[in-house]
Order: structure tokens, then sequence, then C-alpha cells
């Protein structure tokens, strides 16, 4: 069982930044890979960024050189810095966890950024 706890989210203007952060249970060495996915209403929920087990990571091509996925073992914490915000990227962001071949979500943290 792995429990996932989102935040930093909020409200900013475009241009500005945010670093969203995401409490793992247990060890996120251990996870297979973590990701950021972010969903609007009416729409399916989308990936944005990976980061596997060994460190590698990667980035959806509507957010690479704004945003970066990063994460702490020591801490067991997830972090997407976000820098460069458009009014597209409000959302709510999730973060994933695969463990064994099983998937865990957060709750969400919402990141509306205005015009």
């Amino acid at each position: 069982q792995v429990q996932l706890v989102e935040s930093g989210g909020g409200m900013v203007q475009a241009g500005g930044s945010l670093n969203l952060s995401c409490a793992a249970s247990g060890s996120i060495g251990s996870l297979d890979a973590m990701r950021w996915y972010r969903q609007v209403p009416g729409k399916q929920r989308e990936l944005v960024a990976r980061r596997t087990r060994g460190g590698g990571t990667y980035h959806v091509d509507s957010v690479k050189g704004r945003f970066t996925i990063s994460g702490d073992d020591s801490k067991n914490t997830l972090y997407l810095l976000m820098n460069s915000l458009k009014p597209e990227d409000t959302a709510v962001y999730y973060c994933h966890a695969l463990l064994l071949g099983r998937g865990y979500w957060g709750q969400g943290t919402q990141v509306t950024v205005s015009s």
C-alpha cells in the first residue's frame, strides 16, 4: 500500500512559478516509477512528467523546458517545479506511483494560472 499526499498548488499569474510536492508513505526509491498527471474538467487525465526508480526523467513536450520533475529519496518526496506558467497549465495535478504493477493516486492539488 502506498499513500500519496500532494501539496503546493495555488493561484499564480502567468509567468509565475509553483513547486508541487508529493509525500509518499514509503521509500520512493523502491517504487518502479512516479509520475505527475493533470486534469481539467471534461478532459482525460494527462501525463505531465515521469521519474523512474533509477532517477531517469521524462517531460511531455508541452512542459519541457518549463517544468522539472525531481525526487528526494531521503524525504520520500517527489517534486514538480513549474516555471513560466501559462493559463493552459490550469488543472488539478495528481501524483501517481507504480509499485509491482499496481498504481496509486494522490488526492490532487489545484493549480490556477491567471492571464
